[in-house]
C-alpha cells in the first residue's frame, strides 16, 4: 500500500516536471533569507515554500491538460495510458488542495492578507494556459514570481509589505522569466506552425525576440543599482559577474537561430547539465544545453544575491 502511494506520487511528481522545481525554491531562498534578516517567522517561511511548490506543480499539469485537450500535444504518460485525463485532474485537485491547506495555515498565523495573496496565486495558476497562449505568459511569470512571491514570503514572515521588496522582486524575477523567454525564443518555429500566440512571435522576427532577452536582463542589471544604494548594500554588485554569462548566452542562442542543430563548445561555466552524457548524442541536445544554461544563470543570479543579502549591510 504505501510501496503503491509513494510510486504513484514520484510518477506525479516527475510528470509535473519536478525538474523546473529550483527555480521556484531559489526564488523563495532569495525573499526567505531577507526576510530573515529583519526577523521574519522561519516555520512561516517554510509552509509559504511549500504551498508555493504545490501551485507551481499544479500549474504545470494545468498546462498539460489544455495542451492535450485542445492543442492535441503529445505527452507520453496520458498518450500510452498510464494515466487519464481524469486522474490528471484528480491531482491537479489534490496539489490545488494541499496548496489551499497551507494558505490556511499561513492565515491563522500572519492574517487576513493571505487571502487575498492566495486567490491571486490561484486565479493566475488557472488563467496561465491561456495567457501563455495568448504571448502573455511572460506577464503571469513575472507577477507569480515576482511581487506575488517575494511581498507574500515577506508578509507571511513579517505581517507587513515592502516598498523594498517589491524592488528586489522585479531585479530577480527577470532571471525567473527569461529562462521561460528562452524557452519560448528556440520554440519559435514550432509555436509558428501550431499558429500559437507567444511574446516571440508577436515581435516578428527571431532576432528582435532575442533582442528583447537582452532588455530582460538589462532591466535587472539597471535597477539593481538604486537598490543597492538605497539599501546600502554595495555587495550586490557580485551578481554582475553574471554579465558575461549573459552575453554568451545571447551568442548561443543566435547561433540556435540560424542553426538549430549546432552545438557550441561547452565551458565549466555551462554546468550543471544535467543527463548530459545521455542526452548530447540525441536531436534536443542543443535545446537543452541552451535551456539549462539560461536556468544556470539565474541560479547563479540568486544565489550571489543570497550572499548579498547575508554578508552585505543593511539600513
Amino acid at each position: 500500500m504505501i510501496k503503491n502511494i509513494l510510486h504513484k506520487t514520484i510518477f506525479w511528481l516527475k510528470n509535473a516536471r519536478l525538474y523546473s522545481a529550483p527555480m521556484t525554491i531559489l526564488s523563495w531562498l532569495v525573499i526567505f533569507v531577507y526576510s530573515l534578516k529583519v526577523g521574519g517567522n522561519i516555520v512561516a517561511g517554510l509552509i509559504a515554500l511549500v504551498g508555493i511548490c504545490l501551485v507551481h506543480l499544479s500549474t504545470n499539469l494545468i498546462d498539460d491538460y489544455i495542451d492535450y485537450k485542445t492543442l492535441q500535444k503529445d505527452y507520453e504518460y496520458l498518450r500510452t495510458g498510464q494515466a487519464t485525463t481524469k486522474d490528471l485532474k484528480n491531482v491537479i485537485s489534490i496539489f490545488i488542495l494541499l496548496a489551499a491547506i497551507c494558505g490556511g495555515i499561513l492565515f491563522f498565523i500572519s492574517g487576513k492578507a493571505v487571502v487575498f495573496l492566495a486567490v491571486i496565486a490561484l486565479t493566475i495558476a488557472l488563467c496561465y494556459p491561456y495567457l501563455s497562449s495568448n504571448g502573455l505568459g511572460e506577464f503571469a511569470v513575472i507577477i507569480a514570481y515576482g511581487p506575488l512571491m517575494f511581498e507574500g514570503v515577506y508578509y507571511v514572515m513579517t505581517k507587513h509589505f515592502s516598498f523594498d521588496v517589491l524592488i528586489l522582486s522585479l531585479i530577480c524575477v527577470m532571471f525567473v522569466n527569461t529562462v521561460l523567454y528562452t524557452h519560448m525564443l528556440m520554440d519559435y518555429d514550432g509555436d509558428k506552425n501550431a499558429n500559437k500566440t507567444t511574446l516571440c512571435l508577436k515581435l516578428g522576427s527571431k532576432q528582435k525576440a532575442l533582442n528583447l532577452l537582452l532588455i530582460f536582463y538589462a532591466f535587472s542589471y539597471i535597477l539593481l543599482i538604486p537598490f543597492a544604494i538605497k539599501t546600502n548594500n554595495y555587495l550586490y554588485f557580485i551578481t554582475y559577474i553574471t554579465i558575461p554569462l549573459v552575453f554568451d548566452l545571447y551568442r548561443m542562442l543566435k547561433m540556435y537561430n540560424q542553426d538549430r542543430t549546432s552545438i557550441p563548445t561547452i565551458r565549466f561555466w555551462h554546468n550543471p547539465l544535467e543527463n548530459w552524457d545521455k542526452i548530447k548524442n540525441t536531436y534536443n541536445a542543443p535545446f537543452y544545453l541552451r535551456f539549462f544554461f539560461a536556468r544556470n544563470i539565474s541560479i547563479y543570479f540568486m544565489l550571489l544575491t543570497c550572499i548579498a543579502i547575508i554578508f552585505g549591510d543593511k539600513n
